[in-house]
């Protein structure tokens, strides 16, 4: 064991590891997630990992029993009945949810749960929707159904929660309001409106961007209505409905539903134990179900339809009344196992050993400095008992600084994490609120990034010197000690300055070579360095070639990385994608293009034989995309036809 780690154990040693559990965590790495090898897997608030030993369980019972559909009345369907009855329960006692209480409807996702919230609530033009700016974009989705009602919609700041003198709970709360969205031809259906306002507010136990922890407190604050606005604006009308984002924090730190009766909490599986994806689930608190009221039906949802008058019985039960069609019964079989992976070793303990881990790296990350002293590293959330935050989740989010102060690109670290077998995240996280909160970008700043082209998942990582999102790290139950340091090692070897003065003035920082005043035809003066060979890769994820000397433009190497693989469907084709692969003499030989578009393709025998049709394909980048499709031999015989051999190659005009 090497000194670091012995330090590490020293500070977290009884909290890392799931000491007195099952397992330790070298064990649970060796036996279930083999196939990580050297891998280092830092993305778990986008999905984390499923078991191996899991997947086992669920192949075994999916192969031992016959579920059958639960709308049907025969045996196997009575125990599917039975498995999704317990997986609701499961679901449930995970929350610590009474079923007197609560109910559990599964849904297609968190999204679509909360969408079903959205569409279903008693918006009316006396209502408001509230939402922290730490919020998902699927939260924020839910004010165009507010707005479409006439209701109001706008996001809040909490400020400083205020605590009783003599108690020391939480008083009262706080908040700065942010702009009130309105919506002028929204069809007020309700003009008359005379019954009960009810508003709607919105929060994540967890932030996913920074990994900030919002106290379930807030669920008391806002039903009693003691949030106060820093503008001096009146209390609201009407009763007030809470909705708990859970699907980030829900993995390590679910929220306690007998101590915090929010109304709506959504939570997503494939974030609990990876395995399976498409089902989430609404777990409802009852009195607010019977608010919740829809306009489509389906199978399932009905007791009674006649088909050519406008009549419909609804089903009675919650559940069933918001299900629509099949419920994802397979799906929901598996459940069972997930959560028995995670129950075997304590929410509690996976808490401890995830926090260790986030701790760790974040102390680490901060400490981090250049040779002139600036900061390597800036980190974004921290624990602020003022705000309700007074917690953190087991995520790190950061940019990454040059020594001069200026921003490193988050796509570029991204792309050499990558490299280096990390996996993690960049960009905004479907957070735009915390995005722009965390990072200082005004409104202004969020246009012009738009106009300039900028949208969720493309390149842009720095534009006008500001960077448009950050890079996350996040942990999960299966993370080791060893993925940490191998992370920071990482930033350590490629983001911080190790420089030294050569005696000719040169500079030496990182694995960069700057060189002052240099031209693109003048060599470098001084004897001691000059460039042996540089590669250029005029088309990504192709062979390069190697030069002396080369150009360069205001992107970098001329031409380098210019043109790109792409398939007869727009797709882009890299290496990551495809791996080259040769079919011995169905291989395409030589294409010859000249600048007035004329080519000549060099057939073999073999090719001419089996019918290969070229094609010829010009787009608006000067490229010349050829696509070969060889013709199989006859499907007689087979049960499926096999599609032709297709192969794309890209050439840039010269």
């Amino acid at each position: 064991m090497d000194a670091a780690k012995e330090e590490f154990l020293r500070e977290f040693g009884r909290d890392y590891g799931y000491p007195g559990g099952p397992k330790t965590i070298d064990e649970i790495r060796a036996i279930e997630f083999k196939r990580l090898g050297g891998m280092a897997y830092l993305d778990h608030a986008g999905a984390t990992l499923y078991s191996e030993l899991q997947m086992e369980s669920i192949f075994k019972d999916l192969t031992a029993n016959v579920y059958g559909n639960p709308h049907s009345q025969s045996d196997s369907s009575f125990a599917t009945s039975d498995i999704v009855r317990s997986a609701r329960q499961q679901v449930l006692d995970y929350l610590k949810a009474s079923p007197k209480d609560y109910k559990c409807i599964f849904t297609s996702g968190a999204t679509a749960a909360l969408k079903l919230v959205g569409e279903a609530f008693p918006w009316s033009h006396q209502s408001s929707f509230v939402y922290t700016m730490e919020n998902h974009n699927s939260v924020l989705g839910i004010r165009e159904y507010a707005l479409e009602q006439g209701a109001q919609a706008y996001a809040v700041n909490i400020e400083e929660a205020e605590h009783d003198t003599f108690t020391g709970n939480v008083a009262s709360v706080r908040a700065t309001k942010h702009q009130i969205l309105t919506r002028n031809e929204a069809k007020f259906l309700d003009k008359d409106h005379t019954g009960s306002a009810y508003n709607l507010f919105a929060f994540p136990s967890e932030c996913n961007f920074s990994g900030s922890k919002f106290s379930l407190e807030l669920v008391k604050i806002v039903k009693e209505d003691l949030i106060r606005y820093s503008d001096g604006s009146p209390s609201f009308k009407g009763c007030w409905k809470v909705l708990i984002d859970a699907a980030k924090g829900c993995a390590t730190d679910p929220p306690d539903l007998s101590k915090y009766n929010a109304d709506f909490v959504v939570i997503s599986f494939y974030k609990l134990f990876g395995y399976p994806t498409g089902l989430g689930a609404l777990i409802v608190h009852t009195d607010a179900a019977k608010l919740l009221k829809r306009t489509y039906f389906s199978g399932g949802t009905v007791a009674a339809s006649i088909a050519d008058i406008n009549y419909v019985k609804r089903r009675e039960g919650i559940e069933e009344l918001f299900e629509d069609g099949t419920i994802p019964f397979l799906s929901i079989a598996s459940l069972c196992h997930g959560f028995k992976v995670l129950n075997s070793l304590t929410i509690p303990a996976i808490s401890r050993h995830t926090s260790s881990l986030a701790t760790y790296l974040r102390d680490i990350l901060v400490a981090l400095r250049h040779p002139n002293g600036t900061s390597v590293c800036t980190i974004y959330g921290s624990r602020s008992s003022k705000t309700l935050c007074n917690e953190m989740g087991p995520v790190v989010s950061f940019n990454l600084r040059q020594p001069d102060g200026s921003w490193v690109g988050h796509r570029e670290v991204e792309k050499l994490a990558s490299l280096s077998g990390i996996q993690l995240r960049t960009g905004c996280f479907c957070n735009p609120g915390a995005c722009a909160k965390y990072l200082g970008l005004s409104h202004s700043d969020l246009a012009s990034n738009i106009a300039a082209g900028h949208v969720c998942w493309d390149d842009c990582d720095i534009i006008n010197g500001k960077p448009t999102g950050a890079v996350r790290v996040s942990l999960g139950y299966m993370s080791t000690y060893e993925d940490v340091k191998k992370f920071i090692d990482f930033v350590s070897t490629s983001f911080v300055s190790t420089r030294t003065h050569a005696s000719d003035g040169s500079q030496f920082c990182g694995r960069s070579i700057h060189f002052a005043d240099i031209g693109f035809e003048n060599r470098y003066s001084a004897s001691r360095f000059h460039l042996k060979s540089i590669t250029v890769y005029p088309i990504k994820s192709c062979a390069g070639f190697s030069m002396d000397r080369w150009p360069l433009s205001s992107g970098g190497l001329l031409h380098d990385r210019e043109w790109l693989l792409q398939s007869l469907t727009g797709e882009t084709l890299t290496q990551k994608k495809i791996k080259p692969s040769y079919e011995g003499r169905k291989i395409l030989r030589k294409f010859l293009i000249a600048p007035s578009l004329t080519f000549s393709f060099l057939r073999t025998p073999s090719l001419a034989s089996k019918g290969t049709h070229i094609s010829c394909l010009k787009d608006c980048s000067n490229i010349i995309i050829m696509m070969a499709e060889d013709k199989q031999k006859s499907d007689k015989g087979r049960s499926k036809p096999e599609p032709p051999i297709r192969r794309v190659l890209v050439f840039p005009l010269m």
